[in-house]
């Protein structure tokens, strides 16, 4: 009789949605990444006030995502085989020293052991995150997602109204203001951590017979598949990457904007995205997520090659434009990779949004050596071509071939 209870109740569980708890961990993701979206607002600043070229901003993203890329998938193997509920207010309070520290950085190699400490918050957040996210969702694993991500893209949306409200008049010690968002998501992260401790019951780590022969029997296709979601991943993120660290030194430059003002556009493409992220979700699980992968991108790419040619107004439409439709596919692509994978949510996720962090971190430099070499202007108009690489979507295994490999898993 126990055991049967036992299994109405991991049932029960499993198909149940914590609206609740999905709210909280996507408002905690969203104060996570409005911290770790201090870093890319304070650029002008830093810029100004320590004489820093394109090259060394490139350094600093880098410096902050390349660690977050490296943890993240380690981070999730490892609680894969042992969850870590109370891993997430940890990193939190890692993101808390470094926002500290980054306030009071006297040079700039302190900046970089600043925003090390905040990469680390994020490395152990992320992965723990989905996590949570896929235990609340039930059966709807796209829109749990969704909610959970678009926290986090719309605390980086909020980068811009930092810059123009906060460290603008308030210079580099403006980012001591954050340090009680740092403290009030600890708090609501050891809320979530009891839950996630109590929940685990239900979610013992256990591979199915299914599971392993669908893996088992379509390995080489699965390896292809990861592989090309990661590809799309690295065409999007560097895209982003350009977009959130230089675009605005390219509308102060080809529009004589203010810093204020150049803020402001890119509010509105971050904000833009966070929508997008909101709505890819639901969309993916009624239309089928490679669908929404692939119109993300290819649909976008049109858009992100006009951009540079027009005038101030247009800009900023086909900014929202842009912003909602390539951000549809951030939260459907960790969704697809963890139903390509069953049994391996936070690795994937590691990997999915790891990678996400670590190919902007690569774009940081690169792009900005390429901006010191060739210029701003020229940099957006190459980067645009990016979210073609999207086509190679065409060569992901459809939702309904997911479904065959993994028939309980549906």
């Amino acid at each position: 009789m126990a055991s049967t209870a036992q299994a109405a109740k991991n049932v029960t569980a499993a198909h149940t949605t914590a609206y609740n708890v999905l709210f909280i961990i996507g408002i905690c993701h969203l104060l996570n990444d409005t911290l770790q979206s201090v870093v890319p607002a304070m650029f002008p600043i830093l810029e100004k006030t320590m004489s820093l070229s394109y090259t060394q901003l490139g350094m600093v993203a880098f410096a902050l995502n390349i660690v977050s890329s490296i943890m993240q998938p380690v981070v999730g193997w490892y609680t894969d085989k042992k969850p870590i509920p109370y891993a997430l207010p940890l990193g939190l309070t890692s993101t808390l020293a470094g926002i500290v520290l980054l306030a009071l950085s006297p040079t700039y190699s302190v900046v970089i052991l600043s925003v090390l400490l905040i990469g680390i918050g994020s490395a152990v957040f992320h992965p723990e995150g989905s996590r949570v996210a896929f235990m609340a969702g039930g059966p709807k694993r796209g829109l749990s997602q969704s909610i959970y991500q678009v926290g986090g893209n719309t605390g980086q949306a909020l980068a811009p109204l930092i810059t123009a409200v906060v460290l603008v008049p308030f210079g580099q010690k403006g980012a001591l203001w954050f340090a009680p968002v740092a403290f009030a998501a600890v708090l609501l992260l050891v809320y979530i951590a009891r839950w996630y401790t109590d929940r685990l019951v239900y979610f013992q780590p256990k591979k199915a017979k299914a599971n392993r022969n669908g893996q088992t029997a379509n390995r080489k296709k699965i390896g292809m598949a990861l592989f090309f979601i990661l590809f799309i991943i690295f065409a999007r993120s560097w895209y982003i990457s350009c977009m959130t660290n230089f675009y605005a030194f390219y509308l102060i430059g080809q529009y004589s904007f203010s810093i204020k003002t150049a803020q402001l556009y890119l509010f509105a493409f971050l904000a833009a995205g966070a929508l997008g992220t909101f709505f890819g979700g639901p969309l993916a699980d009624r239309f089928g997520r490679k669908k929404v992968i692939l119109l993300s991108l290819v649909g976008s790419a049109p858009i992100t090659i006009l951009l540079p040619f027009v005038s101030p107004a247009a800009a900023f439409i086909l900014l929202l434009v842009s912003g909602f439709i390539i951000m549809t596919s951030f939260s459907v692509t960790v969704v697809y990779a963890q139903e390509l994978v069953p049994g391996k949510v936070g690795t994937m996720a590691g990997l999915t949004v790891g990678l996400a962090f670590g190919m902007g971190a690569i774009g940081s430099v690169a792009l900005g050596s390429l901006a010191d070499l060739i210029g701003i202007n020229s940099t957006i108009k190459m980067v645009g071509l990016l979210p073609l690489l999207g086509l190679m979507s065409f060569f992901l295994p459809s939702d309904e071939t997911l479904r065959k490999w993994y028939p309980k898993e549906t």
